[in-house]
């Protein structure tokens, strides 16, 4: 299947990345109306595991209940589809990302973010740098190299996997970052998405 972006990892920065694409649509924004995304979750996000009580103008919630919520925001914009599936390998091939699931299903994607965490990194075909993260309290976490969240053209890197503090705040606006990007060069000059109460 054909995606325009293709998410892998559904916690904090993957579902922020994917709601503010999907927030997107119904804009009169022509040139991303016809545009599909994908979010490859297997419900493994650290976040699953959070009981917040320091996300500002959220009140104290579990994690696995905020995700919740963040998936049923997405699926109301109704362009962006989840496969509960591990992403095995991805290939550069010309201008498009090659995606393959554990399953063997094949889906290309013009632009890739990485959201899969700091634990590890095992997926196959990528010329990624894998490196210590410096910002874990805890030894053996990682992130892969980039520059400005890109790690090669159109592939980005997000959350503890780009380096940050796995406080869900910071996560969850880098995956904000990169969806703004992503829609700037779609566009080709600087946007950002902001809604105002109807007037009416």
């Amino acid at each position: 299947m054909q995606y325009y972006v293709a998410i892998v990892g559904g916690g904090a920065a993957g579902l922020s990345c994917a709601l503010t694409l999907a927030s997107s649509k119904g804009r009169g924004w022509q040139w991303i109306e016809d545009k599909k995304f994908v979010v490859f979750d297997t419900g493994s996000s650290d976040l699953n595991k959070a009981y917040l009580r320091n996300v500002p103008g959220v009140d104290a919630t579990l994690g696995k209940e905020l995700i919740s919520k963040i998936r049923k925001q997405i699926q109301e914009f109704d362009s962006v589809d989840f496969v509960e599936e591990r992403v095995r390998r991805i290939e550069k091939e010309g201008d498009v990302y090659r995606l393959w699931t554990e399953s063997g299903k094949e889906f290309t994607a013009t632009y890739v973010v990485l959201a899969t965490g700091f634990h590890s990194f095992d997926i196959e075909g990528l010329p990624v740098e894998i490196v210590e993260n410096p910002k874990s309290p805890k030894p053996g976490r990682i992130m892969i190299k980039h520059v400005d969240y890109e790690v090669m053209p159109n592939l980005f890197v997000v959350g503890t996997l780009a380096g940050l503090s796995s406080h869900f705040t910071s996560c969850a606006g880098s995956g904000v970052e990169v969806a703004i990007q992503i829609l700037s060069r779609t566009v080709g000059k600087n946007i950002v998405i902001h809604d105002v109460p109807d007037q009416g």
